[in-house]
């Protein structure tokens, strides 16, 4: 349908009132569902009420010892105005929900960005560790998943343009991802209402040509950044992490290499995904899910690290290999910066 409107119709979908640009992979899909569905809700609420009159006029009372006549049952009318909108809806039900599968689920090759809420501010991180404050720059034509969390209250992740929204909660991961179609400026907003100055809390995304964003990347302007594993890497040892999980031999705290993304049996007897979630959870409240085989020794670190020193830590794990092959890297350097009190800062049960 998309392409008969582009065809008999040009630009009417960009031309609509009120409407922003389409500048995302999946904007026509969301303007031409919320398009139909509306014509269809006016046609359907159109005709009840045109019905509505002709019956109220056509079998008005015109006397008033006037009787009504026997009530007429028409099955086959019954049947058919109950069918034709259960077909309709579970047409436009089928429609909507591969719309909404295609916004939920990312390209495989989509490239990971991060991003944090907080009053009244929205803070991003590129993979290669850049950061910017309201204001977000992506490449165009290029898959973008962006996970993002809060470090107050609940958010709200919006692009007009994009026609994207995802809330973004304390204390838990959410994702949304895009492909900008357009290069240019365009406004990014939080849309639950989140205090005094939630109608400031806004940015701007700012889409470039490919080799643009390259050339802005590796601009004079920035101080060089490390990225996220590696500052990652000097916080796990900061926090004497490495004492109790790098080490193959301790029974203290498992070993860390291999552990995102696999089964990890707990002492409940479940079994649970070790997602980013996980990692999160087992960093702030390390006895919420204790790992079978261990004992709770390790302290939480609830408002000792910030949601960007998670994210960082998480990604520093990501990237941890088995003890054969950084054991007299990393290992070495913890134990060499270790502080009296800590020894066991990171063990323990996870």
């Amino acid at each position: 349908m998309l392409e008969f409107i582009d065809k008999y119709l040009p630009g009417f979908l960009d031309n609509l009132p009120l409407l922003p640009p389409q500048a995302s992979t999946v904007a026509g899909d969301v303007d031409l569902l919320t398009l139909v569905w509306t014509l269809i809700s006016f046609a359907v609420g159109t005709l009840i009420v045109v019905v509505m009159i002709y019956l109220a006029v056509r079998y008005r009372r015109r006397a008033v010892n006037e009787v009504g006549g026997a009530e007429v049952h028409a099955p086959m009318v019954e049947i058919v105005s109950m069918l034709i909108p259960f077909i309709i809806s579970m047409g436009m039900f089928v429609w909507g929900t591969k719309v909404f599968v295609d916004l939920k689920r990312p390209p495989a090759d989509a490239v990971e960005y991060f991003a944090f809420g907080k009053q009244w501010m929205w803070k991003f991180q590129h993979p290669n560790g850049l950061r910017e404050i309201n204001n977000f720059t992506i490449p165009v034509d290029t898959p973008i998943k962006v996970t993002m969390t809060s470090e107050d209250v609940i958010h709200s992740f919006f692009i007009p343009a994009f026609r994207v929204k995802q809330d973004v909660v304390p204390g838990r991961y959410t994702t949304v991802w895009f492909e900008a179609t357009q290069t240019g400026q365009f406004r990014q907003l939080c849309a639950e209402y989140c205090g005094s100055e939630h109608s400031l809390m806004g940015g701007i995304v700012t889409v470039l040509e490919q080799d643009e964003y390259q050339a802005w990347l590796n601009g004079e302007q920035f101080e060089r950044t490390t990225t996220p594993s590696s500052s990652g890497e000097q916080l796990f040892t900061s926090l004497a992490c490495s004492t109790c999980h790098l080490s193959g031999d301790s029974n203290r705290g498992p070993a860390l290499h291999g552990l995102p993304g696999s089964e990890v049996q707990l002492a409940s007897g479940e079994t649970v995904i070790a997602d980013d979630a996980y990692l999160r959870e087992s960093i702030l409240e390390p006895r919420a899910k204790l790992r079978q085989g261990y004992v709770p020794l390790m302290p939480t670190f609830e408002g000792q690290v910030s949601e960007e020193q998670l994210h960082d830590l998480i990604a520093f794990i990501k990237t941890i290999e088995p003890e054969s092959s950084s054991r007299e890297g990393s290992v070495q350097v913890a134990e060499s910066n270790q502080t009296p009190g800590v020894s066991n800062a990171g063990g323990g049960g996870r």
